[in-house]
Parts: C-alpha cells; structure tokens; sequence
C-alpha cells in the first residue's frame, strides 16, 4: 500500500493520520469475539497477572466489578489478533513511513473501555513507554524510530472516550508529562510549555479504522461517558536496532518483512 504524500506530511508534521474502513466488519467481528473471550479470562483471573503469554491488567470498580485496563501482548492468549498486528494491510504502512524492509513488533495490546468504567490513559508521548533511560533506546532514524497504531473495534465517538491529539507535538520531541500513575488520574503534574489544550484534536472513527502517529505524538483517552463500548487493538513497531528492552509476551521483538 503506497502512501500519498499528503498523508506522510500528516504523519510527520501533524503526528498522525488515518486510513477509514482498512478491515472489513466481518474482520472486526472476530476481533471482537477475540476481545469477548478477553474478558471472560479477565472475569477468571480477577487480578493483574500473567496468563497463556497475555499479560492482564486489572483493577476492580466499587461493586467489585473486574475493570481491564489492558491486555499486553493479547495475541498470546488470543492468536487472531496477534495475526491482525502482522496484517499486510498495516506493516505495510509501517515499513513504508519507517522506510525500512524490516520492522520489529514490540506492541500488541488490547484497550477496553466499557461505559463508566473510569479508565483514562492521561497526556502522554509514546517514547516514554519506549526509552526508559541509558541504553533501552536508540533513535536509530532520528525520526523517532518507532510507529503506534490503533484499530478501532467500535465506533469511536466524542463521548465514549476517544483518543485526543496535539497536532504538531510530533515535533516537539522529546517533553516531560510528568511522572503517570493509572490509578490515580489527579496526581500532580506540570504539562510542558508546548502543550495547548484549545489544539487539543478529538479522533472520531469507524470500526474497521486504523490510526497510525508517532512516538513523539501528544495524545491521550479520558473517561468512556456513554453507553457504549469503545474497544481498540494497539499494535507497535521498532526500526530494527531501536529497541534493547525485554517485551512481555511471546514473539515479542519478531522481526517482520511485509
């Protein structure tokens, strides 16, 4: 799949574009039946752990309902959506706005936000996931050396908890978001002089959707405020040689070559 030019000056300039509708409904429905039985295992383990090479975190709501945070690493458990992250129709793209023949899959996570549930993913750059400190990182590009992408299961509305970006950020690289803790979305922090939230961008999308940014990209998910789900699978990818950390999960840091 051959990029337009306009939409690798989105990525680089503004830090993200999107490609509607790049998987099929009947794609998205199996995913979703993989997301389903995500969340019987969940209702199973009840705590944060590690199970069939999926790593489950948890929390619990105040009726004692299991809330899933994430699933790292989901294809472990749940194959068809490792398959998806190694789908042609997305390395593709990433090999083409890494321009490299090989990239490496870091990243394969399952999102959940159910009605209410609370859960919020604050300001935050990739990079910080990625670099955690001296020799865990190399920007081997000087582009950032990494791509994120989301497939979007529902539809992704302005009130169910939809990513929001910081158009330009991707420039900006590396700024400080303060130190996150999860579970405790009102613990203090400064945000960096860069950030304007009147740019702030809300992401609404179909199911089907796939959102590619960068590591340097501002962005975040508050509160799912409606009655419906909104569910994305996250995959990431490496420049060969970036990454010198261990993944969770297994085939974690598989070289591919779409």
């Amino acid at each position: 799949m051959a990029l337009t030019r306009e939409q690798k000056k989105l990525f680089f300039e503004r830090g993200w574009f999107s490609l509607p509708n790049l998987f099929t409904i009947d794609e998205i429905e199996v995913a979703k039946k993989s997301f389903q039985s995500l969340v019987e295992k969940a209702n199973k383990l009840q705590t944060t752990q590690n199970f069939e090479d999926s790593y489950f975190v948890l929390d619990k709501d105040q009726n004692n309902q299991v809330i899933i945070k994430r699933v790292v690493w989901a294809g472990g458990t749940e194959p068809a959506l490792l398959e998806l992250g190694r789908d042609n129709r997305i390395t593709s793209v990433v090999s083409e706005l890494l321009d490299s023949k090989e990239i490496v899959h870091l990243l394969n996570q399952a999102h959940f936000k159910r009605p209410f549930d609370g859960v919020i993913f604050d300001w935050h750059q990739d990079i910080q996931h990625r670099d955690k400190g001296p020799g865990t990182w190399t920007d081997v590009d000087g582009k950032g050396s990494y791509i994120q992408t989301a497939l979007v299961l529902d539809e992704m509305t302005t009130d169910n908890g939809p990513l929001l970006f910081i158009p330009g950020s991707s420039q900006w690289g590396v700024v400080d978001f303060g130190k996150h803790d999860y579970d405790n979305p009102n613990y203090d922090k400064k945000l960096p002089p860069q950030f304007d939230k009147t740019q702030v961008q809300t992401i609404t999308a179909t199911p089907g959707s796939v959102l590619f940014f960068g590591p340097y990209t501002a962005h975040a998910s508050f509160e799912n405020n409606s009655e419906s789900w909104r569910r994305i699978l996250i995959n990431g990818y490496a420049y060969p040689g970036a990454n010198h950390r261990t993944y969770p999960g297994s085939g974690k840091g598989i070289s591919l070559f779409p």
